[in-house]
């Protein structure tokens, strides 16, 4: 019922003209003020469908001349025909039902438009609109001085919170230490409370020691993320079951969230151009509408066989059917985290041809993995290698190396193995400084971790239990290992950098296993030992190969894979992933100059007169390939700049509006590029389908109202079922079919 109300508020129209039929029906006849002309005499009921008739037509053609000024061919010329037609016959049920048929398809529209945004809604209904900004003791309002925010000011902080949770009062300024703003309102550097379940409003840095955060918003991502003090925070996140305290590194506009919408925003308000073809498919349409109407009219000699014809002809397919397909198609692609700038992206998408593909990152997974641990000679028995990746694990998770985080991760499954997981007991870590760095310590089978440093280009070391562990390069870790002298005195007098390469050369012999061509290393010493050697690779991703498979099934003709990499390292990976065309050792400018000749090659096949036409029309030509970049978004800003199409991947954590994609992948995941190739192609074929589908019936009808079959109450009742069927079939490219 709630929605019944709210669509006729909506459309006002709806519910008065139903209201009309009422006196229309009880008392046509009855003219108080007497009879006026013999050919002309409409009674109280009829002069009241005269005036819908006559507000009908003032809107319609105020509307199709703001349509003509934004671009749009205006087409609702047919129903103010029909319109005036029936009146001028006198068939006043037929304007009846004329008017209720505008009313209608202007109700079906703003239904099927709501439930093709169904997915953008939430998005933008999730969106955060206030922030509690919090003024610390000994800070400035937001604790913007930077005052350290994780120890006394914190807890009293969360006290306070706790406090007006249990008595059940409002959190407000009242409690002298934070208060509710607008999150336009929130400035940088801000210090903001986010309680239990709410939203993340902006940007920011963890300040509070531990915290769990729901992405799945962000990235799709079902499992929440446990974050530590200084991970950064995203907006759009949804806060776990603890208070946490964040400081801002973005404004609200800047934020991620922010820039999620805009995306989503930006597509909606687009028009395709093959919703620009609907438009231009209108012109046709009208004019074999007032053909038939008047050879109808000629033939029969009388003036309501043309109003039978035009009450069938009022193109609510072209105006309506094409553009709530797209923002479908676009609503299905945000639910599967795949965000278009445009609705002429989502069209192009569907006609890609040529896919480029960048190999670390996108093919492969973001950081090399570890694929072993080789034990050094002398190395206890009892010292298993999960022992060992478990300490690599956790001092690394301190480092910035680009290696760190593959052996973090493969330190916290072998964490998982050894039942040394902390538990999520959202206990609050202590601080962490400059000279003594600890993690959150909520169970006490989690190691203890002290004095952890890093010397970048090197490798960094701590305290594990008690245990000195050291994890970098081989001259790094092995400065205090007696056992190797003979390889370390490579790099003693040298501190360079060739010194350093020297010794890990050096250090190869060591192992009897050679590395591959696309295999690193990095070594780990404890107690002043060398342990082992932890060998990392480049992994492709795990559907990598199923997604190549999938593009060419959909008729992709060319993958090509673009790497700055040497020959045998880009080979593996190609070979692994099923790419056959492999351009290596490419400078960021080479990248640019292979995208842009098959960009410029694929344009050059255009020139037939048959695509010139088509352009002259259309605005593009039909028959033309389409040249796709799929990257990161960040390195690969150039090139995914000169592609047809540039779609970036993101986890979530990075800038998803990159300036130089038009699409951008949410959830990182490479099985998405088929996935928005095909949900592209069934949207314009679901398109094509609902706006043929209406003009075929349409014209069917048409034609036999001219030869006086179906009379023009009933044909405008039949132009409503028309009317629906297309609209309904438009709304299909919501679903998801293989």
């Amino acid at each position: 019922m709630r929605k019944i109300i709210d669509l006729c508020k909506a459309v006002p129209l709806l519910p008065l003209s139903l209201l009309a039929a009422i006196p229309l029906a009880l008392i046509p006849d009855w003219r108080p003020w007497g009879h006026i002309h013999a050919a002309f005499d409409p009674g109280v009921g009829e002069w009241i469908v005269i005036l819908f008739v006559a507000w009908t037509i003032y809107t319609s053609i105020r509307e199709m001349i703001d349509s003509i000024r934004h671009g749009h061919v205006g087409v609702d010329l047919l129903a103010i025909v029909a319109l005036v037609s029936t009146v001028c016959v006198q068939q006043y049920w037929a304007s009846w039902a004329v008017v209720l048929m505008v009313a209608s398809g202007e109700a079906i529209e703003s239904y099927a438009q709501n439930k093709a945004k169904g997915n953008l809604t939430a998005l933008i209904k999730a969106a955060p609109q206030q922030a509690h900004v919090v003024t610390l003791p000994g800070t400035d309002a937001g604790g913007a001085d930077g005052t350290d925010t994780s120890g006394e000011g914190f807890r009293k902080v969360q006290q306070a919170v706790e406090d007006a949770q249990r008595s059940g009062k409002a959190i407000t300024a009242g409690n002298g230490h934070f208060e509710t703003v607008p999150v336009n309102d929130v400035k940088l550097g801000s210090v903001l409370l986010i309680l239990p379940g709410e939203i993340v409003p902006v940007d920011g840095m963890l300040l509070s020691g531990t915290a769990t955060v729901d992405l799945s918003n962000i990235n799709g991502e079902p499992v929440p993320r446990t974050i530590f003090a200084g991970a950064k925070v995203l907006s759009g996140s949804i806060n776990g079951s603890t208070t946490m305290m964040i400081r801002t590194t973005s404004l609200a506009a800047d934020s991620q969230y922010q820039q999620i919408l805009k995306l989503v925003s930006s597509a909606e308000e687009s028009r395709a151009a093959v919703v620009r073809t609907a438009d231009m498919l209108a012109v046709p349409f009208t004019i074999i509408s007032f053909a038939i109407a008047i050879v109808a009219w000629i033939v029969s000699g009388t003036g309501l066989r043309f109003a039978q014809v035009l009450v069938l002809a009022t193109p609510c397919p072209l105006l309506i059917a094409a553009p709530v397909a797209y923002v479908a198609g676009t609503a299905r692609l945000a639910k599967r985290k795949i965000l278009v700038k445009s609705q002429d992206v989502l069209e192009n998408l569907g006609r890609v041809t040529h896919v480029f593909f960048d190999k670390t990152g996108t093919l492969t997974v973001k950081q090399p993995q570890v694929v072993r641990v080789e034990k050094a000679a002398g190395i206890p028995a009892d010292v298993s290698e999960d022992e060992i990746l478990m300490l690599a694990g956790i001092v690394e998770g301190f480092s910035v190396h680009v290696l760190a985080k593959g052996i973090v991760e493969a330190g916290r499954k072998a964490m998982e193995r050894l039942g040394r997981l902390p538990s999520s007991s959202g206990k609050t870590a202590a601080g962490v400084d400059a000279t003594q760095r600890t993690l959150p310590n909520p169970n006490e089978n989690y190691p203890v971790v002290g004095n952890v440093s890093e010397i970048p280009g090197k490798g960094v070391r701590g305290t594990v239990d008690g245990h000195k562990v050291e994890v970098g390069r081989y001259a790094f870790v092995t400065e205090q290992d007696i056992a190797s002298q003979e390889v370390h005195n490579a790099a003693e007098e040298a501190k360079n950098e060739k010194a350093m390469e020297a010794a890990d050369e050096a250090a190869a012999h060591l192992w009897p296993d050679t590395l591959e061509p696309d295999e690193m290393a990095t070594y780990i010493a404890i107690d002043g030992h060398l342990a082992a050697r932890i060998v990392l690779r480049d992994i492709p991703r795990y559907n990598a190969k199923q997604s190549i498979e999938e593009l060419r099934a959909l008729g992709v003709k060319e993958e090509t894979m673009l790497t700055g990499d040497k020959q045998s390292s880009a080979m593996i990976i190609a070979n692994e992933v099923g790419i056959t065309d492999v351009r290596y050792e490419l400078l960021p400018q080479d990248k640019v100059n292979a995208v842009r000749d098959a960009a410029e090659q694929g344009k050059s096949g255009t020139e037939s007169s048959w695509n010139r036409a088509a352009a002259k029309l259309l605005g593009e030509p039909i028959h033309r390939d389409v040249t796709m970049m799929v990257g990161d978004g960040v390195n690969d800003s150039p090139v995914l700049a000169v592609a047809d199409i540039g779609m970036a991947m993101t986890d979530g954590t990075s800038t998803a509006a990159s300036e130089s994609a038009e699409v951008v992948i949410m959830n990182d995941d490479i099985g998405a590029v088929p996935t928005g190739v095909r949900i592209a192609r069934q949207t314009k074929q679901r398109m094509l389908q609902a706006v043929l589908i209406g003009i075929a019936l349409a014209i069917v009808g048409m034609v036999c109202a001219a030869f006086n079959l179906i009379p023009v109450v009933a044909g405008a009742f039949l132009q409503e079922c028309i009317d629906v069927v297309s609209i309904l079939w438009a709304l299909t490219a919501l679903f998801d079919r293989k």
